[in-house]
Order: structure tokens, then C-alpha cells, then sequence
């Protein structure tokens, strides 16, 4: 913890000296209190607007800088500078969050975790803003207000509701992979160091030469796996609701510094047309006896932010940031956060948030025609404000940042291609056979417990069928452990 080290006396925010820190001013003695009391007035608006709007989804969060560091050569499959040679160093900033919860829920609860990585690279900040699990619930970013709405309070009852939850995922399929690694052992992980980090989505990689890759990330938890069973989540949460947070800060306090693997999968752009699974189908991973894991870094989170609010509920994370050398995929659900996450920010912490210490680039600068709005600082001074200009203004490099993506066709609305084996269950039915019996006992109940809760026997039952068409055991054994709990 950084120690007070300003000196001198206390001011207003004008820089005014403070006399009396205790009392208001008043009409005389007793009296009423003064509008003119400047100190007053000032202390008591600021901190009517010490809040900005909190996130509407991953509002629960905690972060810490790091530093990544390149392992392997990948410089066949990338140009991206950080990446650029075995050894090279780049600072991080990581954001761990909730989704559901609201700023001040608890963080041992059933919920994916985001896992937000800002790369604060040469070429400008890289974002890299996945979560704890390799897939989603959803593939079509349309459908995402309609799914978050579902694990929101009712607009009737103020509560997050069973029946909501249920119906949505009953009525879309494509949810059953991802709500079985949700009820299963590493729905709640023990602590923010103990789970693994994705990219989920799949991404695009550039070599030096124009070829074309598709990559997946995978952040593998040096510290291990360890997870909170619901009972043990449901009495740490009660008893200490910043669990989470407090042991990712202590742990850096005493040095012991956590820590994570980087591994991607690499597909051949070719690769991509005639694979048996949409390879960006953000529902789908991709087996690694297709595509193994290749170790390329290790991420190691190394110091605490000074200010919460300056640094982690002001941090923001776009998928749009990205680096040359690395691009987006035709991925439906990433086309959509492209635009989603940046117009967030805007909007929640402002025009000018890239400006803020914690958002802007550390390893170079920013040089934009941008102007003006809320918070400008004025930075530019008096440069032109327009491109071409015959003043020396930054100017375009003429080199895209990722190679283009071949399309056809008319324009519609659509759905993503099918490949040769999708469908929204075979990955969800594989995911159930993997696990242990004691797993699959755990699942069964968790699941249970929260499906019994429906009002509704039709929502009830079109979930369950769900899981049924996943494998048929899966479904048996559910419906079994439901009707027992419903009576």
C-alpha cells in the first residue's frame, strides 16, 4: 500500500487552502448552514457523483497489473511486435469479474468469471476479453440483451427468477454446453487464482507473409484447479462476500505472485471450410486431438492497483483493440461485441475513458483527431484536428491491421453455417461422459436444485429435455433427482 506522501495544507479541488475541515458555516451561532460555504457545497456535489453507472453485465470485479512474457517462436503464424521473440516482456492489466451480480453482489456464487487482459503493447493496447470457461451460452450477439435480461432482476418481482432463467435456456438449445460447465465442479471457483482463462472466441493471426491463422487462447492456472462446492459458496458468500477479491490482493501483498500459462490452438485458414465444427461457433470448442495446445507465454500478475475506482471500475476491455497481426473472425457473437463493449464505455465512463491512466497505452502513444467532450484534458494542444493535413499530423500507414475475409452472397439474416457435426448438444453430451461419476452426481444436483425452482412444469420439462437429447443418462438422471425435489 502506497503511503500518503502529498505535504502541505489540505485545499479545495481549486487548490484554495481548507481553515475548518469540521464545521459548515452558519448564520451566526446555531444558525443555518451557508450556501456560501464553498468547501461545503463542493464536498457534498463531488460525492453525489463519486459513482458513474455500474457495468450491466461483469459489474463485480477485481484486477491487478502484470507482465506477460513470449515462451516460444510464433512468429510463424503472427507479426504482432509483443510476440515478436522468446523473452520479450509486455505489461498487463487483468480485470476478473462476475457477470450477473450486480457492483455489490458476492463473488463466491454459480457464475462464469470474466477474464479481461489489456496488453499495453508498443503497437498500442491489445484486449483480450474472454472468460473462466471456452464457451458461451449464446452464438448470435443479437440475442444477448434478451439472455442477460434472464439473469437480471425482474422488472415485477426485483428478483433474479428461476422461471426466467429456465424458459430462456429451455428455449435455446444452443445454451446446453455452457450450462453444463456452469452447474458443473467449476461453476464457482475457489478464488480468481484458481481457475483458467480463455479467449473463447476464435481470433485471427497474421504472419509477415499475409497467411492466415485461426487461434484460440488458453491462460492455464499455475496454482491449479481448486473449486467451492454450492454448500461451501453459499456460506462463504454470506460470511465474507469480497472472498474473491481480498485473496488476489493478498497474495500479491506477500509476494506470491499468481500465475498462468499461455497456450493457443492454431487452425490453417484452410482448415476452417470443412471442419466438422463451425470453428466460430462461440457455443463449440475445438477438440485439442484436432488441434493440441501449444504452449507460447506466462502471465504473471505482479502488483495491486493503488484505487479501485480510478483503475479497476474505470478499466475498460474492447474486443475491438486489437494489434497488427491480430484481427477478429466471423465469429456472430465477437462481430457483435466489436461494437458492444467500446459504445459501453462511452457511454458508462465516458468519451474521453482511453484517456485515463489505467485505459491508455503505456509502451507508446496515442495519436489520434479526436477532440474535445467530456474530461478532454486539452493534450493536443493546438495540432490540426483533421487528416490530410500539411502540418505534420499523424497519417495513416496504408497496412491493414489483419488480413481480409473473403465473403458471398446477399445480404440476410441468417444463421452461421453448420458444419459436419454440429448441433447444439454432441459437445454438451461429450462434456457430461467425461466426468466422473462423483461429477456427474454433483452436476445432476446442482442442476436439480436450481431447475425445481420453476413455477412452470413446461419449463421445467423443455430444460430437462435439453439435457435429455445431450445424453440420454444425463437427462434420465435429472429428470429423476427433479421430480424428487418437486414432489
Amino acid at each position: 500500500m502506497t503511503e500518503q506522501t502529498a505535504t502541505g495544507p489540505l485545499t479545495t479541488e481549486a487548490g484554495a487552502p481548507v481553515s475548518d475541515n469540521q464545521n459548515s458555516e452558519t448564520a451566526g451561532r446555531g444558525g443555518p448552514v451557508l450556501v456560501q460555504d464553498q468547501l461545503l457545497i463542493e464536498k457534498l456535489a463531488h460525492f453525489n457523483r463519486e459513482r458513474i453507472p455500474e457495468r450491466v453485465v461483469h459489474a463485480r470485479g477485481a484486477g491487478a497489473y502484470g507482465t506477460f512474457t513470449v515462451t516460444a517462436d510464433v512468429t510463424r503464424w503472427t507479426r504482432a511486435t509483443f510476440l515478436s521473440e522468446v523473452g520479450k516482456e509486455t505489461e498487463t492489466f487483468l480485470r476478473f469479474s462476475t457477470v450477473a451480480g450486480n457492483l455489490g453482489s458476492a463473488d463466491a456464487v454459480r457464475d462464469p468469471r470474466g477474464f479481461a487482459l489489456k496488453f499495453y503493447t508498443e503497437d498500442g493496447n491489445y484486449d483480450l476479453v474472454g472468460n473462466n470457461t471456452p464457451v458461451f451460452f449464446i452464438k448470435d450477439a443479437i440475442k444477448f440483451p434478451d439472455f442477460i435480461h434472464t439473469q437480471k432482476r425482474d422488472p415485477y418481482t426485483g428478483s433474479q427468477e428461476a422461471d426466467n432463467v429456465w424458459d430462456f435456456w429451455g428455449l435455446s438449445p444452443e445454451s446446453t454446453h455452457q450450462v453444463t460447465w456452469l452447474f458443473g465442479d467449476r461453476g464457482i471457483p475457489a478464488s480468481y487464482r484458481h481457475m483458467h482463462g480463455f479467449g473463447s472466441h476464435t481470433f485471427q493471426w497474421t504472419n509477415e507473409a499475409g497467411e492466415v491463422f485461426w487461434v484460440k487462447y488458453h491462460f492455464k492456472t499455475d496454482q491449479g484447479i481448486k473449486n467451492l462446492t454450492q454448500a461451501e459458496a453459499d456460506e462463504l458468500a454470506g460470511k465474507d462476500p469480497d472472498s474473491h477479491q481480498r485473496d488476489l490482493r493478498e497474495s500479491i501483498e506477500r509476494g506470491d505472485f499468481p500465475s498462468w500459462t499461455v497456450k493457443v490452438q492454431i487452425m490453417p485458414e484452410a482448415d476452417a471450410a470443412n471442419y466438422r465444427f463451425n470453428p466460430f461457433d462461440l457455443t463449440k470448442v475445438w477438440p485439442h486431438e484436432d488441434y493440441p495446445l501449444i504452449e507460447i507465454g506466462k502471465l504473471e500478475l505482479n502488483r495491486n492497483p493503488e484505487n479501485i475506482f480510478a483503475e479497476v471500475e474505470q478499466s475498460i476491455f474492447s474486443p475491438h483493440h486489437f494489434v497488427p497481426g491480430i484481427g477478429p473472425s466471423p465469429d456472430k457473437m465477437l462481430q457483435g461485441r466489436l461494437f458492444g463493449y467500446g459504445d459501453a464505455h462511452r457511454y458508462r465512463v465516458g468519451i474521453n475513458a482511453d484517456h485515463l491512466p489505467v485505459n491508455r497505452p503505456h509502451a507508446t502513444e496515442a495519436r489520434t483527431h479526436g477532440r474535445d467532450g467530456f474530461m478532454y484534458d486539452g493534450r493536443h494542444g493546438g495540432a490540426k484536428n483533421y487528416e490530410p493535413n500539411s502540418f505534420g499530423g499523424p497519417v495513416e500507414t496504408g497496412r491493414a491491421l489483419w488480413q481480409p475475409t473473403t465473403v458471398s452472397g446477399t445480404t440476410q439474416e441468417s444463421e452461421a453455417p453448420s458444419h459436419a457435426e454440429d448441433n447444439d448438444f454432441v459437445q454438451a453430451g461429450d462434456l457430461y461422459r467425461l466426468m466422473s461419476e462423483d461429477e456427474k452426481g454433483r452436476l445432476i444436483d446442482n442442476l436439480a436444485g436450481n431447475i425445481a425452482g420453476v413455477s412452470r412444469d413446461d419449463i421445467a420439462e423443455r430444460a430437462i429435455n435439453n439435457f435429455r437429447q445431450a445424453d440420454a443418462d444425463f437427462g434420465k438422471r435429472l429428470e429423476a433427482a427433479v421430480q424428487a425435489l418437486r414432489g
